[in-house]
């Protein structure tokens, strides 16, 4: 198995931080504005971080994802437009966090998973990621996101920013998969929600684990936990963190190396 790349980090934003999830294509801009000063606090002070940034669709892409019922699969004029209009607002969201991310000098470029992927029954099975490798190697910034993309069995369909991640992991070998969204973490106790569990191995029992509230067609918290899950346990080194991108900082700190949150990793005896 390769080893991880000690200087690749995966990070995402998730939509729930950057939009307002309970209302339509409502961005959170001044959240963005700050999130992208601290990524580009992060570079310049580790200037030899990579960094593949991805996002959430939030309030934009899920809700039209969830009208049309995209994520299952698209048969239909109908449901061709509906797959339309789902890219169309992905991209919208998508344009705004590369230009937050310009605004604060980091040299950011899109590489949507619909122009270039290919899925078959909800996973991605193809994608060329040589152009996505030569801008990391370039200094540049890639950012990925949760977006439509054909699909061999079902037509069409929805790729969380996860999924994207889990393919990109398989290839690129980043060393941590940092996922900041509203919560301080996975909770022990949800809905409660008085306790978070600080570590999670593929051996930790999920039945805790619960989805998210608001409109997600991709499943929620509990659907993150299992991806990830799957992942540390399959590339030996990887951890990846569940946190709260709202505390100002955090973002910058968990990129400079910090384990806010949850942590999720396979220690040594649980690899295969």
């Amino acid at each position: 198995m390769h080893p991880p790349n000690s200087q690749l980090a995966f990070l995402k934003l998730g939509g729930s931080l950057i939009t307002d999830k309970t209302r339509a294509s409502t961005p959170r801009k001044d959240v963005l504005a700050r999130l992208a000063k601290e990524i580009a606090e992060a570079q310049e002070t580790r200037p030899q971080l990579q960094l593949v940034l991805g996002h959430g669709s939030g309030s934009f892409g899920h809700v039209p994802a969830a009208k049309h019922g995209t994520r299952d699969g698209v048969r239909t004029p109908e449901g061709w437009r509906g797959f339309a209009e789902v890219w169309r607002q992905a991209s919208a969201l998508t344009r705004m966090v590369v230009e937050s991310l310009h605004a604060a000098g980091l040299p950011a470029m899109v590489f949507s998973p619909s122009a270039a992927a290919l899925a078959e029954d909800g996973k991605v099975t193809r994608w060329d990621l040589t152009p996505l490798r030569l801008a990391l190697q370039a200094g540049l910034l890639p950012v990925v996101h949760g977006d439509v993309a054909f699909d061999l069995r079902r037509g069409g369909t929805v790729l969380s920013t996860e999924d994207v991640f889990a393919h990109l992991a398989r290839q690129l070998h980043p060393a941590r998969i940092l996922i900041a969204g509203i919560e301080p973490g996975v909770w022990a106790d949800y809905p409660a929600c008085t306790r978070i569990l600080p570590e999670i191995t593929p051996q930790t029992p999920a039945a805790s684990v619960r989805g998210s509230a608001a409109t997600d067609v991709t499943g929620g918290m509990a659907s993150k936990v299992a991806e990830m899950l799957r992942l540390v346990a399959e590339i030996p080194g990887l951890e990846t963190l569940i946190f709260d991108g709202v505390q100002p900082g955090r973002v910058r700190d968990a990129l400079l190396g910090a384990r806010p949150g949850t942590r999720l990793f396979a220690p040594p005896e649980e690899l295969p």
